[in-house]
């Protein structure tokens, strides 16, 4: 048996890249997952059936997160799927990694109100509105897991946006953790560095090994070596870990 049999989980932006992978593997160790996709629901559907292959349980739910309503919308996407797929309303696993990148590559003066509206909206206000609206779905001893990123821990002048509200995403898991902690539910913070996640700018040879020149491993991050880390931080495993800011960067924050 996995080491998440019988548990449910939620991950927010999962019909690609890095969400995807960590769909993949919280499957792979037994938990039922929600695959949560914005707007392409052929993508999400391939997650799904990717861990269908696998014996996994897995069914999608839409919402673009960042707009009105779209938390409820989700919510009870979310409700009725559980209720149909598992029999059961419980979510024990809530991953928070859909996001507004802002890659516009602005610099700072360059920086629209409409950006940092639409980072903070989905980065921030999104991840912690869902918070709230599953508290109650949330058994004893569930987890929750915020994708941030090493952007709020280096400078790169043309991503301030969405580092800002990254930065906002970290203090939900810091002031979450004692609250949620009389349950024993753990929240924590998991951040990336550069990550392959299927973007065309991974095919260049020359901005790749500027990438990897980042990392002491002088390679990019591979998605499973985030969805790994994840995983256990999903696990009881992680148990006595909360509100704890998780470097997963390959070393690129060392120097």
């Amino acid at each position: 048996m996995g080491r998440l049999q019988n548990k449910t989980a939620l991950v927010t932006g999962a019909s690609r890249g890095i969400g995807r992978a960590i769909a993949l593997r919280l499957a792979a160790d037994g938990a039922s997952v929600v695959v949560h996709y914005a707007t392409s629901e052929t993508a999400a559907a391939e997650t799904v059936a990717l861990i269908e292959e696998k014996g996994g349980r897995a069914f999608t739910a839409p919402a673009l997160l960042g707009r009105p309503g779209a938390v409820e919308q989700l919510a009870v996407a979310v409700e009725e799927g559980l209720s149909e797929y598992t029999g059961g309303m419980s979510l024990d696993i809530l991953v928070n990694n859909a996001a507004a990148t802002g890659f516009a590559g602005a610099m700072p003066d360059a920086v629209t109100e409409e950006t940092l509206d639409n980072c903070y909206a989905v980065n921030a206000k999104a991840p912690f509105l869902l918070v709230q609206r599953f508290l109650d779905l949330i058994p004893d001893g569930g987890r929750i897991i915020n994708i941030s990123s090493g952007m709020t821990r280096s400078a790169m002048p043309r991503q301030i946006a969405y580092a800002m509200s990254k930065g906002a995403l970290e203090q939900i898991t810091l002031h979450m953790a004692p609250v949620l902690a009389v349950r024993g539910i753990t929240i924590n913070t998991v951040a990336p560095g550069v990550t392959n996640n299927g973007d065309a700018v991974f095919e260049s040879p020359e901005a790749l090994e500027e990438m990897s020149a980042l990392s002491v491993f002088n390679r990019v991050g591979r998605v499973s070596d985030i969805a790994d880390i994840v995983a256990f931080v999903a696990s009881d495993d992680s148990r006595w870990m909360t509100g704890s800011f998780i470097d997963a960067t390959g070393g690129t924050l060392l120097g």
